[in-house]
């Protein structure tokens, strides 16, 4: 019957979004008490980690989804910290360039495997049969979406 296959998916998607919530919540707490630090500055040093060269900072909000204003707060800080640095780009006065010092690369990657152990902790009750089947059917999703986006 489709509205029972309807409720199933309704109660899939609250059950993604609690356990969402939860990792993102543990996440947080780890990052602070750990690092010192919050999930948007690991967001910002994961996405310069991609682009050692570095990013303008239009391009690291595309990178990140978010607005030129959430990100401008964080860079300052993590240039204070010296895991960042900001250049200007040659030909744009109004523009900067964005990328992590060697410091940050270094913090980034104590950060990142820390982080990549804390993940695994929280997903190993997970058959690992299991993991690549809910991971692909969230790709599927993600990937259905991203493209009826770019159709409407």
């Amino acid at each position: 019957m489709q509205t029972d296959r309807s409720k199933d998916r309704l109660r899939l998607w609250l059950k993604v979004l609690k356990a969402t919530r939860v990792v993102e919540s543990e996440i947080r707490e780890n990052l602070r008490q750990e690092f010192t630090t919050t999930l948007p500055r690991f967001d910002v040093m994961a996405a310069l980690s991609q682009h050692l060269d570095g990013l303008k900072m239009s391009e690291l909000s595309g990178v990140l989804k978010v607005s030129n204003g959430n990100v401008t707060g964080i860079v300052e800080r993590l240039v204070d910290d010296g895991h960042v640095q900001r250049e200007k780009v040659p030909g744009d006065r109004r523009a900067s360039r964005v990328r992590l010092t060697e410091a940050g690369i270094a913090e980034f990657a104590r950060q990142a495997a820390a982080h990549e152990a804390w993940i695994d902790h929280m997903f190993d009750s997970v058959p690992e049969a299991e993991v690549q089947t809910l991971s692909d059917a969230l790709d599927q999703v993600a990937r259905r979406l991203e493209n009826e986006g770019r159709d409407g």
